[in-house]
């Protein structure tokens, strides 16, 4: 039995209709499978005593050596590591299904239905030409979730609770990424500075509140936590992804160092040795040739 809305049946059909449209995954359900043998009674003991909360981390983990495959450009290494991420949902859903919750078909069934349901532009009747208008048009259909409870708002006393602006930022979001999203929900809404001149004005205000606490002290460190989430919305502002800027400074940073070790050992020294004025110098060395190689 399909369990899928008419609306999802008759997008998918529209589908199907086309040249090239994808058909069976048998491999899909050999994997599907795998999953669901290793957690039998004489699967594999690591798999069977796993639970979601054993797992959390590992979602995360296999969801960053994702990204980092990307960034390198390896595609066959990519492949690898989307299979990490798949297995992780894999596993998940076999043991949500174990636990007579959800299987994999469910989780795929959601999934479908709000592919649909968000993208009327391409299975209803609306419209969009840029991507801009598809931000819009997503915006919308979320709100409407969110007032009929679509998104999954809990109940509270028996009653339906209603679901915050700022509900739906995932709390376990690298800071960097939750700060900016947070920051641009409430943006949508009219809670925002005219100008990014109003920012920088916020930065300047949140570094004097930091500088009047004790250095090291909680109040410092809230302050300074303040601070940071100013510099982020002067991301936002700018059009500049904060997490992908650090990331880039990170990267940078490890280059320039490892530069100055490989100069550190042409010398026959080391860190510890070469001294704070030195490293500086080395340090210096490495940022300019890496600007005149550019």
């Amino acid at each position: 039995m399909d369990d899928a809305s008419p609306t999802t049946i008759a997008a998918d059909a529209q589908s199907r209709s086309r040249p090239g449209a994808p058909g069976g995954h048998p491999a899909f359900d050999r994997l599907v499978r795998t999953i669901w043998r290793l957690r039998q009674s004489d699967g594999c003991p690591w798999d069977r005593e796993q639970t979601h909360e054993s797992i959390r981390r590992n979602m995360i983990e296999e969801a960053y050596e994702a990204a980092e495959a990307i960034d390198e450009g390896d595609a066959a290494h990519l492949a690898e590591e989307l299979g990490d991420v798949l297995m992780q949902v894999l596993l998940h859903a076999q043991i949500a299904c174990d636990e007579g919750e959800f299987d994999i078909d469910d989780v795929a069934l959601a999934l479908n239905e709000k592919l649909v349901r968000r993208h009327p532009h391409v299975f209803g009747e609306m419209e969009a030409d840029d991507p801009s208008a598809v931000l819009d048009i997503w915006e919308t259909v979320k709100a409407r979730e969110r007032a009929e409870g679509a998104g999954g708002a809990q109940a509270v006393d028996g009653e339906a609770a209603i679901e915050g602006l700022l509900d739906s930022v995932p709390r376990s979001l690298p800071a960097l990424i939750q700060c900016q999203k947070l920051s641009a929900r409430a943006a949508r809404v009219g809670f925002e500075w005219p100008s990014v001149e109003g920012v920088w004005e916020q930065v300047a205000q949140e570094r004097a509140e930091l500088d009047a606490e004790d250095p090291g002290s909680g109040a410092w460190a809230e302050e300074f936590g303040d601070l940071l989430f100013s510099l982020v919305n002067v991301a936002r502002w700018e059009g500049v992804d904060a997490e992908a800027a650090l990331e880039a400074a990170n990267a940078k940073f490890r280059r320039r160092w490892a530069a100055v070790e490989a100069r550190l050992a042409e010398e026959g020294t080391c860190a510890e040795e070469a001294g704070t004025a030195h490293l500086n110098e080395l340090w210096v060395r490495a940022k300019l040739e890496e600007r005149g190689a550019r």
